[in-house]
């Protein structure tokens, strides 16, 4: 969340008014995204077609993997050439097809655990991006920090791939939600002060990036909690 560095062109109650509008669009862009993920989700887990499929073709998933992560690389490094738009339409792509990576779980849990978990995860959610967005105390460090955590999940979530570890997996999960929490409230805090030294015409680009940064922080706390909370179909 650092790909503008302008100066501020603006102070008091119009700085103020630029920041409630740009956050107003990124939580709408964000809602969109959800809902759009969600609904692909659910039409693709009730598909009886498309479950037959991603047990026949098992590269699909790994396909969808790389697509969703070019995308991001996508969006990110190329914020400030792409247009407000496209950028738009790259991240509802990215929802689309991140829809079609989550339609499993609902053939492993329960259609009631899962809406207990969501419910949970926005509320912790919303909790801590309204702690980020009203806090005076600089996350920075704790956004190093939590940065520096999030690779060493990532590097251990690979290894137990291999060693199929219940312990490592537990401990994996309780970070996960530890580091998501977190980074809730910091990448809202980076939206907010990017938002105050925006130009007005880059506040649709911020919005899109912001917008994607909290929707990658809602669905990881999603998938970690929904570790805790899920309860098996089996």
């Amino acid at each position: 969340m650092n790909n503008y560095n302008s100066p501020s062109y603006s102070t008091g109650t119009s700085v103020q008014s630029m920041v409630a509008s740009a956050m107003k669009k990124v939580y709408v862009k964000m809602t969109i995204a959800l809902v759009v993920t969600a609904l692909v989700s659910l039409f693709c887990a009730s598909s009886p077609a498309f479950q037959q499929f991603m047990f026949a073709n098992r590269w699909f998933m790994w396909a969808m993997v790389i697509v969703e992560l070019g995308i991001v690389f996508g969006v990110s490094a190329g914020i400030q050439k792409l247009s407000s738009p496209t950028a738009a339409g790259l991240f509802y792509l990215f929802a689309v097809v991140n829809g079609l990576m989550l339609a499993p779980i609902f053939w492993v849990y329960t259609g009631a655990s899962i809406a207990k978990t969501f419910f949970i995860t926005a509320g912790t959610f919303g909790a801590m991006s309204i702690f980020g967005y009203t806090t005076n105390q600089d996350l920075s460090k704790i956004g190093n920090i939590l940065f520096m955590a999030l690779i060493g999940l990532i590097i251990a979530s690979v290894v137990n791939i291999f060693t199929h570890s219940s312990t490592l997996d537990w401990i994996i999960s309780i970070a996960g939600v530890i580091i998501f929490v977190g980074l809730t409230a910091w990448d809202t805090q980076q939206i907010k002060r990017m938002a105050q030294v925006m130009p007005a015409d880059q506040i649709g680009r911020l919005a899109t990036l912001g917008a994607l940064s909290l929707y990658l922080d809602f669905i990881n706390l999603f998938l970690y909690l929904l570790r805790f909370f899920g309860s098996s179909r089996d």
